[in-house]
């Protein structure tokens, strides 16, 4: 057969449903040979960057890798942005990108560049089939990487030349594997450790909402009552209702939850990667005694130098701890009164403005209060990267894992939109919201089509300042005064009429869950737009202050 053809059987074999992207002409053998696939759908975007997204955001609430396809040049570096957020913030992705023949890649030549090496710094692997015979291995490897803790982005590179060669091989079969475990002489010198503590505290990480581990760890937190700070990426791995989740942690300056770290006498990381929350801010003088249990073992940092290390399977690790807690829960003996005092405190936060009926300007804190309440246990919200960002880390809060979906290691703004279309994809019965900035939104407002084409059932709702708002909230607090980040935006309802999507413009604190509630009946996409009051960004940097003084 065909390498191409090959390529996409050997996709087919490993699961792969869905890749998102933009065709060249040096890939178009692999579009051929995909045009002919029942298993997997190619999804057109309008640009790269949105397919890396939409990738990504597959990779994240399935677990699986979806592709994301770009010619050589232009088009590989029009993905790398998404490819990197997806990397970076653990999800499993599969890159797969055109190149000119190799009978010119050794000159200079048209559009020709090292894609490869463009794409080292920013995947587990990435690599160039050079051979037909080779696509089978290739992709077993690439896809069990990818899968493999920590998830990630994996890259191919195909040749124009190599695709149309023959080959005789045929796809290998995937087998599964059980990940390692951790030492049960280890996670005893672990229990060791919590029988001596008598304030401990969970920081949960972005390994806490696999299922599997997000069950074990409500189960460890029934027994033990132990509090459990999620880190942005953590949201939803233990049900915010419960008494002993004391919500998110991330911001730059002290909140109440760091209060709850700075009482502990041990901190029991899970699931953490250092890109949601540097050790520096909540272990500033690198002292606390640390319990680290994660897939892997913790990074070197002067600030994170845990006692004893669980590196393994961390559900499994959650149950081994959970068995001794059966076992042994007598030797247990804890006082969380500051913990709860603490939750107190910050739902009496969240919850400020909840009746707020302001007209002309809605505060941050209303227009996520109501996104919750539109949103049941299962719905998704997906937050852009701006001030916007800051406010629903630390008001928005979740049942179930994966269900606020926030780009905290690489960060990139232009991710909400295309990621609200993948996840529809995902969950066609699930309510979808995006929240962007004007910004952010208008980086990948291309995207709006692709939403139309595919009749994505998503609201989208964006905060307008008419600025990069979270740049200025900054710069203020370093200068006192910030630079010119002012810009204009476009007649939104304009906008939606124009690429067929239901607009919305909601001017009153009042109206604002009804617009919300409208714009989800509604068939198709919908766009809500509100004009934010960021004059409460300097009014919570005052009050984070205060809360650093107040120990």
């Amino acid at each position: 057969m065909k390498a191409s053809d090959l390529l996409v059987k050997c996709l087919e074999e490993e699961g792969i449903e869905y890749i998102f992207g933009v065709p060249g002409e040096e890939n178009a053998d692999f579009m051929m040979s995909l045009e002919g696939s029942k298993k997997i759908r190619f999804v057109l975007t309008r640009h790269e960057q949105g397919a890396a997204f939409m990738a990504e955001i597959y990779g994240r609430l399935t677990g699986n890798p979806a592709g994301c396809l770009g010619t050589l040049g232009p088009g590989a570096t029009n993905l790398i942005t998404g490819v990197a957020d997806s990397n970076m913030d653990r999800s499993p992705m599969l890159v797969l990108t055109g190149q000119a023949s190799t009978q010119r890649l050794h000159k200079e030549s048209h559009q020709v560049m090292d894609v490869v090496a463009l794409f080292e710094p920013v995947t587990k692997w990435s690599t160039t089939i050079r051979h037909p015979d080779t696509i089978a291995e290739i992709v077993r490897k690439a896809v069990r990487l990818a899968r493999t803790e920590k998830p990630g982005a994996v890259h191919i590179e195909l040749p124009e030349d190599v695709a149309k060669l023959d080959t005789d091989v045929e796809p290998i079969e995937p087998r599964r594997f059980r990940r390692s475990v951790a030492d049960d002489k280890i996670v005893d010198r672990a229990f060791e450790q919590l029988a001596w503590a008598k304030r401990p505290v969970i920081l949960a990480g972005n390994g806490c909402i696999r299922r599997r581990a997000s069950k074990q760890l409500r189960r460890f937190c029934e027994k033990t009552g132990i509090g459990v700070i999620s880190t942005f990426m953590a949201k939803g791995c233990v049900d915010m209702d419960a008494d002993y989740c004391l919500y998110t942690i991330g911001l730059g300056s002290k909140d109440l939850v760091t209060l709850a770290i700075d009482d502990a006498d041990l901190v029991i990381t899970l699931g953490f990667d250092m890109v949601e929350y540097r050790p520096r801010l909540w272990n500033p003088k690198g002292d606390r005694c640390i319990v680290h249990a994660d897939f892997l073992p913790a990074e070197i940092d002067a600030h994170y130098h845990p006692e004893v290390e669980l590196v393994g399977d961390l559900a499994h690790t959650l149950w081994m701890l959970n068995e001794r807690v059966d076992a042994q829960g007598e030797r247990l003996s804890f006082d969380f009164a500051r913990q709860r005092e603490l939750r107190e405190r910050m739902w009496e936060d969240i919850a400020e403005y909840a009746e707020d009926d302001t007209q002309g300007t809605i505060r941050p804190q209303k227009a996520v209060w109501d996104a919750r309440a539109v949103l049941g246990p299962q719905d998704i919200l997906l937050s852009d990267v701006g001030a916007h960002k800051m406010w629903i880390a630390r008001h928005y809060h979740c049942h179930e894992p994966n269900t606020c979906l926030i780009p905290n290691g690489f960060c990139s703004m232009g991710f909400a939109l295309p990621g609200a279309i993948a996840a529809n994809m995902v969950f066609p019965d699930r309510r979808v919201l995006a929240i962007c900035g004007d910004g952010g939104f208008m980086m990948n407002v291309q995207e709006l089509e692709t939403a139309r084409r595919l009749d994505s059932n998503i609201v989208v709702m964006v905060w307008e300042d008419g600025a990069y708002g979270l740049i200025a909230w900054k710069q203020e607090n370093e200068f006192n005064h910030h630079t010119d980040l002012a810009f204009g935006n476009p007649d939104w309802l304009e906008l939606a009429h124009a690429f067929g999507w239901n607009g919305h413009r909601c001017e009153g604190s009042s109206e604002l869950k009804n617009t919300l509630e409208s714009a989800f009946e509604e068939s198709g996409p919908s766009l809500v737009v509100i004009p934010i009051d960021y004059r409460e960004n300097q009014l919570l940097t005052k009050k984070l202050g205060e809360i650093t003084c107040d120990i």
